[in-house]
């Protein structure tokens, strides 16, 4: 048996429509989702929507149900919450997280739905994903107890990392952005902040998430004596210029890049991405982290919602998607 639902492609660079979609019934090992709620990552699939995946990442950038081939036509998200309409007896009904794009209800492997803890809001889930990458960007970074410590760029993954990094012991967490109404986010999640004008430097770690060249210049700029830093963003075909006059070689400074889609050598031998997940997902617990939920709209309105989102007319930390 076969069922029909609505699913949002990207059809061209700069251009995505909602068309109909075949989902089959699902076999013993698959349970059919219907989705409440997804997320848009504002970094990832901005560039997606504007078609600047490079061609040698068309292949590394797949996501896990992803339809069709960059540019486009494509069906590309990672950020899906929704309730087991069908499935084993121990999923049935549960709330999940599935990395799986905005549409309105799919089949997929049981293996690749993970429990939403019963004490998590549904809509606050659309952050696992941001929180999974946080936590891999504090586990490339590395910070010691007591490192002052620079966050440069207040979006979603940027303020996740500020208020993981708060929690390690003795460490003052700067929270940098252009953007000075990010100061009550920043606030609220119990981190200092700061323009780039008001930065505080000779920080033992910066990790760089802005996705600007002017956001990784400051945190070259911001970094101690042999202190590293560790670039987050992804640009996508665009090619970054970098400072690497000035002190960048007398401060004997290292970059360090971090991606999610690999779990790093210290931590590899005992986790995994499952692991990785269930401790993200854990983690949004905790109420303040609403705080990032800044933006949302109806699914059938995801076509102008990209639009606005890519053109900079808005800036949320993370759109939420709600589906009827």
């Amino acid at each position: 048996m076969r069922d029909t639902a609505r699913a949002f492609w990207v059809t061209a660079p700069g251009r995505g429509e909602i068309q109909d979609v075949t989902v089959a019934s699902p076999r013993e090992d698959e349970i059919l989702v219907r989705t409440r709620f997804s997320g848009v990552s504002r970094g990832t699939e901005a560039l997606v929507f504007a078609g600047r995946v490079p061609r040698s990442e068309w292949t590394r950038m797949r996501a896990p149900f992803q339809e069709g081939v960059f540019p486009a036509p494509v069906k590309y998200g990672y950020m899906n919450v929704g309730v087991v309409e069908i499935g084993p007896a121990r999923l049935r009904g549960r709330l999940v997280f599935v990395l799986f794009p905005h549409q309105t209800h799919y089949v997929v492997p049981a293996s690749s739905a993970h429990p939403v803890p019963e004490d998590l809001p549904a809509r606050r889930a659309v952050l696992a994903a941001n929180m999974e990458t946080a936590v891999n960007g504090l586990w490339d970074a590395r910070p010691h107890v007591g490192d002052r410590i620079v966050v440069v760029g207040a979006g979603a993954v940027g303020c996740l990392v500020a208020w993981l990094a708060s929690r390690v012991a003795g460490c003052p967490v700067q929270l940098v952005d252009v953007d000075e109404s990010r100061a009550e986010v920043a606030r609220s999640l119990g981190v200092a902040f700061a323009t780039p004008a008001r930065a505080e430097g000779d920080a033992d770690l910066v990790v760089h998430a802005s996705g600007t060249v002017e956001g990784l210049a400051l945190a070259l700029r911001l970094a101690a004596l042999e202190a590293t830093v560790v670039e987050m963003s992804w640009f996508g075909n665009r090619t970054v210029p970098l400072p690497l006059g000035e002190g960048f070689h007398v401060n004997r400074l290292t970059i360090r890049s971090s991606q999610v889609g690999r779990i790093p050598p210290a931590q590899r031998a005992r986790w995994d991405t499952t692991r990785r997940m269930r401790f993200a997902l854990d983690l949004l617990r905790d109420e303040r982290l609403d705080v990032l939920l800044t933006g949302e709209s109806g699914f059938e309105s995801l076509p102008d919602t990209m639009r606005r989102l890519t053109s900079g007319a808005d800036h949320p930390l993370c759109h939420v998607v709600a589906y009827d």
